[in-house]
């Protein structure tokens, strides 16, 4: 009897879409599939108001200032699925998709300069192309098709982490894992505001945002997004994840000079910032740099590493109440070169130093080296002159061979073993700042938590490490009273002993009736 797959209807679809890709690299690979996935949903959403246009006599489903009042995408007849997937078997079917895409760009222009126009590419089998858009034009995901828009987001979003996956090192730079981003998001609770990532990759923060808004019964409108990112190839990947989540992306911009070079967004103050920015980044820029705003109340980062610059460039954009959350390497709990000692003491006498948390190993796809996410919050209130640190580097389960994950309750895919109350690792983390935070239900716990004053840091000399506050977790065996120990140990070492000796007398008797003696 064959083995039922259990797999995600996402998983089914990405190992089907991955058989085709043959020769190619998965970072160019990407585009093609990632472009097709976006091309289907927004054929879908203007099909959908479309045949509404068409049942109402007093509208003309040909205009398209009707599709911009809804806001959706106007999608010319050259470019539909239905065009596109009629002509799926020609040996011109790159050129027509290619020609599609530049057709919408040309009647919507915030997808200028951003669709993928790589199909008429000669290393591309048309036999292939035309295989993967009937593969994405399938019956399964029709029949699924209940909410096409967030079914096409799930592809989408699961896409992009397995794509991640399959780079690398370099897919790291345009995607934080899952898990990571919906911790952080479910720590800060981006309910309503402006929501900043000043190295917003593929787009990962907001649409993780979106998700919390809406499932708490909230709009997205809720929440307006701003971005920059300096890989216009990234960028590109960002807009149409946004789009497809129908999210608005006006204030994510592109430069190549990026955030600390040429800030997008200069008078920004925002009320939520959540970042992965790269680790221990390298000639950055700040020789060029030194005299600036962000850098003057808390001290200037070393050209030699970036890790503080970008902390203070996020801290420069929060608002008086905002809070932020960034991911950095752990060398930035413990480093004084340079000068960013004296920068991470400055955070925590000011009291900015929220929350630290260690994450385990193996979270990433494109480094191994260990990391945190600082929380920083201007208006503490509760536990003023106090820092909550959490270590989960124990935390997790490996997702596969070489990756690890942090459990999630709402998560379809094996999750290892829950926490008490049912929780995951997301939630249990979760819970226990909020707990903390609120005053409720918190209490330090060995090996995992300590809320510590910041007289208690002082002694430290301000190192952040978590494990140098919380502990290690006592051994089952380290409760067992001394003299209780002891004596057991006593009683085994006896009973060893007593079995030797009754061995030893065995063997000498067995001996001596062959005629040898010890």
């Amino acid at each position: 009897m064959a083995k039922k797959d259990n797999s995600s209807f996402e998983q089914k679809l990405f190992k089907a879409a991955d058989k085709l890709r043959k020769n190619i690299d998965a970072a160019e690979y990407k585009h093609v599939v990632l472009g097709l996935v976006f091309l289907k949903y927004i054929s879908e959403s203007f099909s959908e108001l479309h045949h509404k246009l068409e049942a109402d006599e007093w509208s003309d489903p040909e205009d398209r200032d009707e599709y911009i009042a809804e806001n959706v995408f106007f999608v010319p007849k050259e470019a539909r699925w239905s065009h596109v997937h009629a002509q799926a078997k020609l040996p011109n079917i790159g050129q027509t998709i290619d020609e599609a895409m530049d057709a919408i760009e040309k009647e919507n222009k915030e997808l200028k300069n951003v669709l993928p126009q790589v199909y008429g590419k000669a290393n591309l089998d048309k036999t292939s192309l035309g295989e993967l858009i009937d593969l994405i034009s399938n019956t399964e995901l029709q029949a699924e098709n209940q909410n096409s828009k967030d079914l096409f987001g799930r592809v989408y979003e699961y896409f992009l982490g397995e794509f991640a996956n399959a780079e690398g090192k370099k897919g790291g730079q345009f995607y934080t894992p899952k898990a990571i981003v919906k911790l952080m998001v479910e720590m800060i609770e981006p309910y309503k505001g402006r929501v900043y990532d000043p190295a917003s990759g593929s787009g990962g923060m907001f649409v993780m945002s979106e998700k919390f808004v809406t499932a708490h019964g909230r709009s997205v409108k809720d929440i307006t997004v701003y971005g920059q990112e300096s890989n216009q190839t990234t960028w590109k990947l960002s807009k149409m994840n946004l789009a497809i989540r129908n999210i608005n992306s006006k204030f994510v911009a592109w430069n190549t000079e990026g955030s600390f070079l040429k800030d997008a967004h200069p008078d920004l103050k925002a009320d939520y910032i959540l970042a992965n920015p790269p680790f221990n980044q390298k000639e950055w820029g700040v020789d060029i740099l030194q005299e600036d705003a962000r850098w003057k109340k808390y001290g200037t980062p070393p050209n030699g590493n970036a890790n503080f610059g970008w902390m203070l460039h996020m801290l420069y954009h929060l608002s008086p109440k905002g809070v932020m959350a960034t991911v950095l390497s752990n060398g930035s709990l413990s480093s004084n070169t340079s000068g960013e000692g004296d920068i991470r003491k400055n955070l925590v006498e000011n009291d900015l130093v929220e929350c630290i948390l260690a994450l385990p190993k193996q979270l990433f796809y494109n480094t191994g080296i260990p990391a945190c996410i600082w929380f920083l919050r201007r208006e503490k209130n509760s536990h003023s002159k106090e820092v909550l640190f959490i270590d989960a580097s124990d935390m997790g389960y490996m997702k596969d061979r070489v990756h690890k994950n942090l459990s999630d309750t709402d998560d379809k895919e094996k999750q290892g073993d829950f926490h008490e109350n049912g929780w995951g690792d997301i939630q249990k983390i979760a819970e226990t700042y909020h707990n903390w935070r609120n005053g409720e239900n918190y209490e330090n716990v060995k090996g995992f938590c300590k809320s510590a004053a910041i007289e208690d840091i002082e002694k430290h000399a301000h190192l952040l490490t978590p494990g140098r506050y919380v502990g290690i977790v006592d051994e089952e065996d380290a409760r067992i009273p001394f003299d209780d120990k002891m004596a057991e140990l006593t009683t085994t070492l006896k009973q060893q002993m007593d079995k030797e000796a009754e061995l030893n007398q065995e063997i000498e008797i067995q001996l001596s009736k062959i005629g040898f003696s010890l």
